[in-house]
């Protein structure tokens, strides 16, 4: 239905052709790629003919994976590119528990760098034409299913292997990963017969396929597996395909937590889990798309990537040593940089997955060549360091083993200072990957040559190999950020920007917020993930607006309780003044939730143990319980959102909210074996 758009669509009058510049298919024929040049016309008459533009272009890529059924729609700009940057993916998809329904996800981003002095207008404009797209694309496909269905055509036989490749696919089926497995990082790419073939529904728990991998498979992408790591991968993943309903990591992301935690699945476990609720909570997945370094840091930060090494690893540079850190610093602040360092990560983890297609072997980590010439007493500027110890300490969290070697050349004698600051904050088993060269010792045998191939050593470091990455300089004091000009100017998006917020309860001190519900039989969404500790939903209403106040904590240590806001005055009447919508829900650490006029209020408290009956005396349990949590304080973030019944109808979501899978793996894995699950219709 969807190619049926092509060349021209009279169902999208902005649609004005198409034109194809590329189309392949894969040898066993699962996978068909098209890339076309598709012209458009924007409704922006007065803006065009000022920028002398008649039309629109945009570049489309469609891959149809006739093997997992999937449809991946990726589209950019090609008009206006070195202003403005606009990117948008499309996916269908079969959805896991039910092949009667089609799962569709679509997401866009939009960059203006600079648009005449319209980009304002642009900007406008552009929401305008994606909100009016996203309706009449669905109205589209509906029209094109059902002039099929006049045809007679109503189903499509499913893909089956050629037979000169039948031995090769029959193998894929034993290794594990599972149809919806999606890399963590954006932008990743799996189009190779290898990784196709590798794509299959896991294998039920208890046969013989669920409790081993298959050889070639771990040769391929793992690399030499022990039986007992082997073992520990594969109750793992069991873990998170039993618990977490959507998609789960890839197997070689697994592996790396395990590996950074010794193979104990415990703490591998918990690892895992905080750091898959800290990519949930500031988007990281999308980080390769919306981020967009600020012109500063494309000239002043002295990184890049170069090349390979010796051993298929990608090979990032840093000349640290002539980096300004702390005009860098005051002039985009620690944000600015962690994010860039993140994004950086992010497409390491992407080269690895290129390079393993390349090489035909398992890279799972990178290089990292730092040049400490110039290094002196300004890197140790405190703030400067202060930044960097906290991007260390992210990195460490959330990138387990994916650094594979540190070649450290040049060092100053001012470095000894610096790596005592740094090195406590380093994972031992990452300090035993550091190889540090004074003065000259990084040239001849036993120093880069037999790490990094000697035509890709950079010219200077004596190679022959031409590098660009920036040679850095003192950023301009003219550029640094005022004390008043906040740090969230309009090219830094701030680490803290999501669509969750987060909130501390107390104890004695609730966390509430009210939703105002104006049109009848609206919807009412949320999503909630408990960081620390055990919390207890409510959701009430009241037809009456409540007044906000503070309320203070009983604890006269805490300071943060004035940030607590009660919304539910003591002088309301349960059952006169407002009612309960539902009963009250225990949140254990690491669970997660996912209309009559009138106010809801939404409340969060600390969920304390029920007194024991008989004895005014505490149960040890219960004191054990309390200890627990540090400071009386539970964590949570959380999202909600109020959705028309005419948006909400025909919508995928279920009318019910129900315990997300995968935000039962952001806490500790101990607090609860099993979720609850609850049903809450929403009003």
């Amino acid at each position: 239905a969807y190619e049926k758009r092509f060349p021209t669509c009279p169902e999208i009058p902005v649609f004005l052709g198409s034109e194809i510049l590329h189309e392949s298919r894969s040898d066993d024929g699962a996978i068909h790629i098209i890339e076309r040049s598709c012209k458009l016309n924007v409704d922006a008459p007065r803006l065009l003919k000022k920028a002398r533009v008649e039309y629109v272009f945009f570049i489309q890529k469609n891959t149809v994976n006739w093997k997992e059924r999937t449809l991946r729609i990726e589209a950019h700009n090609e008009t206006f590119a070195n202003r403005v940057v606009v990117l948008e993916t499309c996916s269908y998809s079969v959805h896991p528990e039910n092949e009667e329904w089609t799962c569709f996800e679509q997401s866009a981003s939009l960059d203006i760098k600079s648009f005449f002095g319209f980009e304002s207008t642009v900007e406008k404009i552009a929401m305008k034409q994606y909100t009016s797209n996203i309706k009449r694309g669905k109205e589209v496909i509906e029209h094109y299913l059902k002039e099929l269905i006049s045809q007679g055509i109503t189903f499509i036989p499913r893909w089956t292997p050629p037979p000169a490749c039948g031995q090769k696919d029959e193998r894929a089926p034993a290794v594990g990963r599972d149809a919806d497995d999606v890399p963590l990082e954006p932008g990743a790419r799996g189009t190779t017969k290898e990784q196709t073939g590798s794509s299959c529904p896991p294998a039920e728990p208890g046969s013989p396929d669920a409790d081993k991998l298959d050889a070639d498979y771990i040769e391929r992408y793992l690399g030499q597996l022990t039986p007992m790591q082997e073992s520990c991968l594969i109750r793992l993943r069991q873990w998170l395909q039993e618990t977490h309903k959507g998609k789960i990591p890839k197997d070689e992301h697994i592996l790396r937590f395990l590996r950074a935690r010794d193979f104990n699945i415990d703490k591998a476990r918990e690892m895992l889990c905080q750091s898959l609720s800290w990519r949930k909570q500031y988007q990281v997945d999308y980080i390769l798309q919306s981020w967009r370094p600020p012109a500063l840091l494309d000239e002043y930060y002295t990184g890049g990537w170069h090349y390979q090494d010796k051993d298929g690893r990608p090979l990032y540079i840093l000349r640290l040593g002539q980096m300004d850190t702390k005009g860098l610093v005051k002039a985009l602040g620690e944000e600015s940089l962690l994010r860039h360092v993140l994004s950086i990560n992010e497409e390491g983890q992407k080269r690895c997955e290129e390079n393993t297609n390349i090489f035909g072997r398992p890279i799972t980590s990178w290089t990292c060549l730092v040049d400490l010439e110039g290094l002196n007493m300004r890197h140790l500027w405190r703030p400067g360091v202060k930044a960097l110890l906290r991007i260390i300490e992210v990195v460490e969290d959330n990138y387990p083993e994916t650094l594979g070697r540190l070649l450290i050349v040049r060092a100053p004698r001012v470095f000894p200072v610096l790596w005592t600051l740094v090195s406590p904050f380093i994972n031992e088993n990452t300090r035993q990957k550091f190889l540090i060269y004074s003065g000259n010792n990084y040239q001849g045998p036993g120093g880069l040559v037999d790490y990094v191939d000697k035509d890709v050593i950079p010219d200077f470091l004596g190679g022959d190999c031409m590098c660009t990455v920036p040679e850095g300089g003192l950023v301009p004091k003219s550029l640094y950020q005022t004390d008043e000009e906040p740090e969230n100017s309009d090219h830094i998006r701030l680490w803290t920007e999501t669509i969750y917020h987060s909130a501390s309860v107390l104890k004695g001190a609730p966390h509430e917020i009210v939703v105002e519900i104006l049109e009848g039989e609206s919807v009412i969404t949320w999503d909630f993930d408990i960081l620390k500790g055990d919390v207890v939903f409510s959701l009430f209403h009241s037809k009456r607006a409540p007044e906000t106040s503070h309320k203070e904590a009983t604890l006269p240590s805490t300071s943060a309780a004035g940030d607590n806001t009660q919304l539910i005055d003591k002088t309301w009447v349960l059952g006169v003044d407002y009612s309960r919508m539902e009963s009250p829900l225990v949140c254990r650490e690491g669970e997660s939730i996912q209309v009559r006029s009138g106010f809801y209020i939404l409340q969060w408290k600390m969920h304390g143990p029920l007194p024991c009956s008989g004895t005014s005396l505490p149960r040890v349990d219960d004191v054990l319980a309390s200890l627990q949590v540090s400071g009386h304080k539970c964590k949570l973030i959380y999202y909600y959102e109020v959705l028309a019944s005419k948006d909400f109808r025909g919508s995928m979501s279920s009318l019910e909210s129900c315990n997300s899978g995968f935000s039962q793996l952001s806490g500790a894995t101990t607090s609860s074996g099993q979720s609850q699950s609850s049903s809450h219709l929403s009003r």
